[in-house]
């Protein structure tokens, strides 16, 4: 038996923050304590002590594989390199966000998921990551050969989430053929007759194929136990169809009305971080802000920036009246640990397993001071 104590704490519980010591015993948390600790615990001092950060939807691995447009990194060292930055930020679990978007012509833009997820297992294998990590599928039910690559990848990953994503010109977050154009030009550094190429190309797919890739990709999620997502829900329309398909969690809806229609049906809301931090959405959907305040917002995300969970956490407490921190740090824990069906982690709590973050407080922005897996130190 191994056994360690962590005192001086403030602990981030479910209902509360608490000022006392946390007692881990091989791997889970043994007790939550207040008062005076033994003497050889760790003393915290006075930091805060929050649960372990759990990623449902984070493709930023993609900008370690391709640091520019049509560079490619060695693929290891991309996979390390990211894992390093994930844990580091306080994620202790993380789903892999990987594209099956079959589109040869954007190089760089389909997301290699095969490469990355082969990496990452080899990468895990060898016990050289720091967080766990689990697959998630973006499919991209617009694109020919989408579920056949998703079937391809369950056979050899780890796949725990499908996301059904549509990026069509005219379609969901791209509602417009220019703001496609405007975004994917500025990524991919196509030129204009390559985005002409595209456009007409994925506009003919989505006629084709995307009604009957989904309900494919639905069959397939039903038959292996994976959680679904559905992503970019605009409308009435796009929440009818989730509800139907089973989907379990809605990415970054772009409206009012589909975020709204997707809590009311018990389907959990997720939203960037990165939007809280920045004040909105990049892209100039809905803000995240905005649906705090009404109580539909019940996941962050990290997106693209692994670090804005813990910015947030601290950050919603307050930007919205009634929010509490240990509210803010369910977002970030608990509530996307449930939502994905992993019922021993996201939160302080005797049994669970040890996955927590220290952190400073107290400065212009809080920093993770250390973080921990299983009772491991990782970072």
């Amino acid at each position: 038996m191994t056994e360690t104590v962590f005192a001086n704490a403030r602990l981030v519980l479910e209902d509360e923050v608490r000022e006392g010591h946390l007692v881990v015993r091989d791997g889970l948390i043994a007790e939550i304590g207040e008062g005076s600790a033994p003497r050889s615990a760790q003393d915290l001092g006075g930091d805060h002590v929050l649960p372990g950060f759990v990623e449902l939807h984070t493709d930023h691995v993609e900008g370690h594989l391709y640091p520019r447009p049509r560079v490619l990194w060695n693929a290891f060292a991309a996979v390390t390199a990211y894992d390093a930055q994930v844990a580091a930020s306080g994620i202790t679990t993380v789903y892999d966000s990987l594209r099956v978007w079959p589109d040869k012509r954007a190089v760089g833009m389909d997301g290699d998921a095969p490469l990355l997820a082969s990496t990452i297992r080899q990468a895990a294998e060898a016990g050289l990551l720091r967080a766990e990590h689990r697959v998630h599928l973006r499919c991209e039910v617009a694109a020919d050969g989408v579920v056949e690559d998703a079937q391809a990848l369950m056979e050899s990953a780890d796949v725990r989430l499908i996301s059904l994503m549509d990026h069509t010109p005219g379609q969901r977050q791209f509602l417009t053929e220019e703001k496609f154009r405007s975004y994917y030009k500025k990524k991919s550094g196509l030129t204009d007759d390559e985005m002409d190429v595209i456009v007409a190309d994925r506009q003919n797919a989505h006629a084709n194929f995307a009604r009957t890739n989904r309900a494919r990709l639905v069959e397939l999620a039903r038959g292996r136990g994976i959680v679904l997502a559905s992503h970019d829900d605009a409308t009435v329309a796009h929440v009818a169809d989730a509800i139907e398909d089973g989907v379990a969690i809605a990415e970054f809806p772009t409206t009012d009305l589909a975020a709204d229609g997707s809590h009311a049906a018990g389907i959990r809301v997720l939203m960037g971080a990165p939007n809280i931090v920045r004040g909105g959405s990049h892209t100039g959907n809905v803000a995240a802000e905005s649906l705090a305040r009404r109580g539909v917002l019940d996941i962050l995300s990290s997106d693209y920036v692994p670090g804005s969970l813990l910015l947030a956490a601290f950050a919603l407490p307050g930007l919205v009246d009634g929010i509490t921190l240990p509210q803010a740090v369910a977002m970030v824990s608990a509530n996307p640990a449930d939502a994905a069906g992993l019922a021993d982690r996201g939160r302080l709590a005797p049994g669970l397993r040890a996955d927590f973050i220290r952190v400073a407080a107290s400065g212009p922005a809080p920093v993770a001071r250390a973080v921990w897996r299983g009772g491991e130190r990782i970072a």
